[in-house]
């Protein structure tokens, strides 16, 4: 196992964060998984996997049981994680530019296009290393002009050549669920029966380039450039990455962080980036793959006290009660109840809400939405 430390560009005198990775394997031997946690910073349930994850992949590795590379960032948002305002955490938006940690992420398809499109052949895995290669040098020639793009720019560089990235999250309150784009869903479906999922959302880009989108979705966008230029030439969807949301904020615990610490090691066996006698059996699906653009947020019709009806991971019908709002003022009650039918697979924590104010979501089956899938 080595420990790197990556220093983050400065933002003030006297200042100084850094990014520390754990690298386990040998790069260049197999396949390179990249696991990442927290980089909502308040988000915790990764960063304890992460910490259950560190003793399995160390006596792996002593014992020459991993075949390939894998990359652990336990604290992926050392900016957020140190921001707090009125006692309370903020770790989604950095506060000097108020953007979201996971957001804003470059276009690699964009940026390597130009160099790569014309130099592809008939090698499908040459052509994979000339895009690496390119990708590579287009992040080494980025300079950060502030803490925040030094974070996403070494982040990126710990992945961009990754077979797999994995970006542990958590919601507000809610049960286990997976984002994935639609190139990576049929390398990734085990990992989200592993796991457990009890959601699966699926778009062909939700928008806005968070992390895993952008390492990922450079491929698909890449294979989308050539065959729109008429070049027949093989590119794989050489990175797949996910979005995996571990439960709600509160789901700090050691048991649920080992369970899905050994569900993740048991999908490193099944990909053979681990060493086992015999791969593990995939556990059945606990639940259909569905679009995120069929995903129904919903929302308060007006301000008051938040009484919920259904419990995270409950299905529910077209029409039935999922919220109630309390004007105690105005002696009122407003119903909220569900317009799609499917899983409510996540809601606020808060039970005060102003108008217009997300409340939950519920998995709909059939597509709805379209544009910019994924909230602030």
């Amino acid at each position: 196992m080595q420990r790197i430390d990556h220093p983050l560009l400065s933002p003030s005198l006297g200042s100084h964060k850094t990014l520390t990775s754990f690298h386990f394997g040998q790069p260049g031997r197999g396949r390179k998984i990249v696991i990442q946690a927290s980089l909502h910073a308040e988000e915790l349930p990764g960063m304890l996997v992460a910490h259950h994850l560190r003793p399995l992949l160390e006596a792996l590795d002593a014992a020459g049981q991993i075949h390939g590379e894998v990359v652990l960032v336990p604290v992926a948002n050392p900016i957020g994680l140190a921001q707090r305002l009125d006692h309370k955490p903020m770790g989604r938006f950095e506060l000097d530019s108020s953007e979201n940690f996971n957001r804003h992420y470059p276009d690699l398809a964009a940026a390597v296009a130009p160099v790569v499109i014309g130099q592809l052949g008939a090698d499908a895995q040459a052509n994979v290393g000339l895009v690496r290669r390119a990708m590579r040098d287009d992040l080494q020639q980025w300079t950060p002009a502030t803490e925040l793009q030094s974070l996403r720019r070494t982040l990126l560089l710990l992945a961009f050549d990754a077979d797999f990235m994995l970006d542990l999250h958590c919601d507000c309150e809610g049960v286990l669920h997976f984002y994935t784009e639609e190139a990576c869903w049929p390398h990734l479906r085990e990992l989200a029966h592993f796991l457990g999922a009890e959601a699966i959302l699926l778009a062909k880009s939700s928008g806005n380039r968070p992390i895993d989108e952008c390492l990922s979705g450079a491929w698909w966008q890449l294979a989308d450039r050539l065959k729109a230029s008429g070049r027949d030439v093989p590119l794989p969807q050489a990175c797949c990455s996910t979005t995996i949301e571990l439960r709600g904020e509160r789901d700090v615990s050691h048991a649920w962080a080992a369970t899905d610490a050994q569900a993740i090691v048991r999908w490193l066996q099944f990909v053979g980036v681990l060493a086992c006698q015999q791969p593990p059996e995939v556990p059945a699906p606990r639940c259909p793959a569905t679009p995120l653009a069929g995903s129904e947020t919903l929302k308060a019709p007006g301000p008051g006290i938040v009484v919920f009806a259904a419990e995270v991971g409950q299905m529910l019908q077209a029409g039935d009660l999922v919220a109630e709002i309390i004007d105690p003022l105005a002696n009122t009650t407003q119903r909220v109840t569900a317009g799609v039918a499917g899983v409510f697979y996540a809601r606020i924590r808060d039970r005060y809400i102003t108008a217009g104010g997300e409340l939950g979501k519920i998995a709909g089956a059939q597509a709805f939405r379209s544009g910019e899938l994924l909230g602030a």
